[in-house]
């Protein structure tokens, strides 16, 4: 991509309603753009760090056996009254048509998954089935803040899963557990899965994942010697405790935001939609179900108050929006030019600042801005067939030889 093509580019501006490192740095660096107090547009930039996080999650997913489809955001009424959520959960957007009919929009949706499977589930050689989507939820939250970290309309990765028996569930579960955690290596997070609550999904315990970031709002406390972490809202514990697990750590507090969640469903909404399977001894039965949420735009808002300096984003390369941002100094145009297409023959993603009239300082401060993985400079003081090279990471500059460039970068 050419920054020279696009008007949407790095604006040192910053918005009044800029209260956290995510909403100024991903509007600062042409990735977003606030519609709305908790609606936000997905800029070029934006979207291509939002596809990448979709696709490591679509990884996992689809080695889990999960099945990818896309469910509507408008839901009848009837579908949430017939789980109690119409009127017990109070984020939910009710909206009532020209005819009078009620609707709702979807901020979960286990009320259209679960009669769905009433077409699809009729033995118990059905199952397991694992369905899930990458789609658009609304919550009528009463303050959205923290730029996308917390809006009322934001997308998730929702699956859920069907299941003959509590022993096949809890062996899924785990697998997503297990998966969750890879994908957000690949994210460059370390999450810490966290004992919570079922809330208004279930009476079990459910399992958060969460990264520690001073833009969150959930305290927890983790163990510093093992795994064990919990909410802070449903245990008597306190920091500088005994680990209830281990024995030998100590309990740290800590504030964090959660990025996903699993649930234990158990067999409410299959009752709620009578949705029953004919079981091995000839009789109907009613599938355990688990669902599994990731917050795909929270995530990334999270990822950019984890990753970045005084200078801006950071970004993982797993996600980063380009592999390079390539910076063409005046006088070296036609190198550039050639470098930048000599990257896309190597299938790497460039970005390159060719724009017309903007200082070197300004150019490099937007690369610093963006937070592409690499800096590459050509310049007739650097000479041909040489480039300049330098981490986003790192302060130090390696000029190296343009034919030994796909070497050097670690992508």
């Amino acid at each position: 991509m050419r920054l020279s093509k696009t008007t949407i580019t790095p604006t040192k501006n910053i918005t009044r309603d800029a209260d956290t490192v995510n909403s100024r740095l991903l509007v600062q660096g042409g990735f977003v753009r606030q519609l709305m107090a908790g609606s936000y547009i997905y800029l070029p930039f934006g979207l291509r760090v939002l596809n990448k996080i979709r696709n490591i999650i679509r990884l996992e997913m689809d080695a889990l056996g999960g099945q990818e489809i896309s469910m509507p955001a408008l839901h009848p009424a009837k579908n949430w009254k017939a789980t109690g959520g119409w009127d017990s959960i109070d984020v939910l957007f009710k909206i009532k048509s020209r005819t009078g009919k009620d609707y709702a929009l979807g901020q979960s949706h286990e009320e259209v998954a679960t009669p769905l499977m009433k077409e699809f589930i009729n033995s118990y050689k059905d199952l397991p089935m694992a369905i899930y989507q990458i789609n658009w939820k609304f919550r009528d939250e009463l303050r959205a803040k923290s730029g996308i970290l917390r809006g009322r309309e934001f997308e998730m990765k929702d699956m859920y899963s069907f299941h003959e028996t509590r022993k096949d569930f809890e062996k899924f579960y785990n697998d997503v557990k297990l998966a969750y955690v890879r994908a957000y290596n690949k994210l460059g997070l370390e999450v810490k899965a966290t004992e919570a609550s079922g809330g208004s999904f279930s009476d079990k315990i459910s399992y958060e994942f969460m990264v520690l970031t001073a833009a969150g709002e959930d305290d927890i406390l983790y163990c510093n010697k093992c795994d064990y972490c919990v909410n802070d809202e449903n245990t008597p514990l306190n920091g500088n405790e005994e680990c209830p697990r281990c024995k030998q750590g100590t309990l740290v507090e800590a504030v964090a935001s959660e990025v996903g969640n699993v649930f234990d469903l158990g067999k409410k909404y299959a009752e709620s939609f009578s949705l029953t399977y004919i079981g091995r001894d000839g009789q109907p039965r009613y599938p355990v179900m688990g669902c599994y949420g990731w917050g795909t735009t929270r995530t990334m808002g999270v990822i950019v108050e984890h990753f970045n300096d005084e200078r801006g984003i950071i970004w993982p390369k797993s996600i980063a929006p380009f592999n390079v941002h390539l910076i063409a100094m005046r006088g070296a145009e036609s190198q550039g030019e050639n470098l930048y297409k000599l990257l896309q023959k190597e299938k790497v993603e460039v970005l390159l600042d060719d724009r017309e009239g903007i200082s070197a300082g300004e150019k490099f401060a937007s690369a610093d801005l963006i937070g592409c993985p690499y800096r590459l400079v050509v310049s007739p003081k650097i000479g041909e067939g040489k480039v300049e090279v330098k981490k986003r990471t790192s302060d130090k500059v390696a000029v190296v030889p343009t034919s030994s460039l796909k070497e050097t970068l670690d992508i």
